[in-house]
């Protein structure tokens, strides 16, 4: 008869019983025992093949906010303030959220003032802020504003419209009006046109054949009835340099004149 003797397995406490040894081969596996942890706690996950406790990924940091103000600095521009604290959208985007602080002209911008700052752009490394000497160093060397702070350019010059004539009497007479004007050569319209109905009746090819001046060689020529030694020595800059040339007749004629007689007003009969 075996020895009397404690059958009764001890009592153990839940936290003993966490490991259980199992024949296999005489080496002991190990198993978790599910309820061994203590109460509340979640479970620890283990790696199906590595039988280690896996590590839960770290939450990500909070990201920062932007700053919601800044104050204007002496020498700062809107592009300036816009790099340095890389503003999604830039210097427009600033002054978009501002118009009613800055005014019409985004350029006009004074020291002290009070602007809202959206976010930064991502993936934009802002600019280290420049210190008052930095900026007072720089608004003294700078006597222009950036290109993108120009609120308005001049506007272009319009060129003047190209006058133009009539191909006839009146437009000829005009025109060389006009040219005497820039030379400062006497003359009016009723003159000029008085004296060219008289020398040709407004026939631009005229010439005379038949006086002294053909008798020599030089015939009078065109509306105002010029000899060629004349016209050479009275034409005006500008005009062609044929006699039988309308404008470049009446102006070299009227130049003439002028130096003759004081203006083609003042010819009443040849001359």
């Amino acid at each position: 008869m075996p020895a009397k003797g404690k059958h009764r397995r001890p009592k153990t406490s839940s936290l003993t019983r966490g490991i259980v040894a199992a024949g296999t081969g005489g080496a002991a596996l190990v198993l978790p025992v599910i309820g061994a942890t203590t109460a509340g706690a979640a479970p620890a996950t283990t790696h199906p093949s590595l039988g280690h406790q896996a590590v839960a990924p770290a939450a990500p940091a909070p990201a920062k906010k932007a700053p919601t103000t800044y104050s204007v600095a002496a020498g700062d521009s809107l592009s300036s303030i816009a790099d340095q604290l890389a503003v999604s959208g830039g210097w427009k985007k600033l002054y978009q959220d501002n118009r009613r602080a800055i005014g019409a002209d985004p350029a006009l911008i004074h020291p002290g003032l009070k602007l809202s700052v959206g976010k930064k752009a991502t993936g934009v490394t802002p600019a280290p802020a420049r210190t008052s000497t930095e900026r007072a160093d720089r608004s003294e060397r700078t006597s222009t504003p950036a290109v993108e702070t120009v609120a308005k350019a001049a506007p272009a010059a319009k060129a003047a419209p190209v006058k133009s004539y009539t191909n006839d009497l009146d437009g000829w007479i005009k025109e060389s009006l006009d040219v005497m004007a820039q030379h400062g050569i006497p003359g009016t319209y009723e003159g000029i046109h008085r004296n060219i109905m008289r020398e040709s009746s407004g026939n631009p090819l005229a010439i005379n054949n038949w006086d002294s001046n053909a008798a020599a060689g030089t015939p009078s020529k065109g509306l105002l009835q010029v000899i060629q030694p004349t016209f050479l020595a009275y034409h005006v800059p500008g005009t062609a340099m044929d006699s039988y040339d309308p404008v470049a007749n009446i102006t070299a004629a009227c130049n003439y004149a002028a130096d003759r007689y004081g203006s083609i007003d003042n010819v009443n009969g040849p001359y």
